[in-house]
């Protein structure tokens, strides 16, 4: 290669946008997002990479503490955030479970996303390796008492597009927003939840 030529190259390779990784999108959708909706799909596979279960859904939040996820197909299930508690209702069974949200916010991928600062405060982050278009955070649990081994997030133009989580018993959830909506207006009555009447109700709100 003439020098030119090297020269030419050397020029280009300077001249490209350096990418941010994922911790520091992180903190810019941290810092920057307030309220987000989108639709998602969630595979789940055993210890064995079988997959056992697709699933897809709508999703919406406002941080800190409040989110609504909604399991569409193939089955019907609401979890919602109120900022107090997290309230599980499984339409087919007619059970309602509820918790305080310190408690669940360790547990699901909305809690996760919609906590203050609940990824930095109970996981340690380290820069995961790149894959495709997306810089990815990979987040190990503080205390052992969480549902999750390893969450890895993968982020683009400072927001989530996928995660990874694998669990205790060797089993991973993959969850693709296939949209993500930055700052929408979304309805306060959104984030509260009624148990159904007649509905079975396991645990108490704080």
């Amino acid at each position: 290669m003439t020098r030119s030529l090297l020269l030419a190259a050397f020029v280009l390779v300077c001249a490209l946008p350096a990418r941010a990784s994922g911790i520091d999108q992180l903190h810019v959708f941290l810092e920057g997002t307030k309220t987000a909706r989108g639709t998602f799909k969630q595979t789940v596979q055993n210890a064995q990479k079988r997959t056992t279960q697709t699933s897809t859904g709508t999703f919406a939040f406002a941080r800190p503490g409040k989110f609504r996820w909604t399991y569409e197909k193939p089955f019907d299930q609401l979890i919602v955030g109120d900022g107090g508690n997290v309230w599980v209702y499984d339409k087919d069974l007619n059970q309602v479970m509820v918790r305080p949200l310190d408690a669940a916010l360790g547990s699901t991928p909305a809690a996760l996303l919609a906590g203050d600062n609940a990824l930095e405060r109970n996981f340690e982050l380290v820069a995961g390796t790149d894959s495709g278009d997306l810089q990815y955070v990979d987040a190990t649990p503080k205390s052992a008492e969480t549902q999750f081994r390893k969450i890895r997030i993968g982020f683009r133009d400072n927001l989530p597009r996928a995660m990874l989580l694998t669990d205790a018993f060797g089993q991973t959830t993959e969850l693709t927003f296939v949209t993500i909506e930055r700052n929408p207006s979304v309805a306060p009555d959104q984030f509260r939840f009624t148990p159904p009447k007649g509905a079975d109700v396991v645990g108490k709100p704080q």
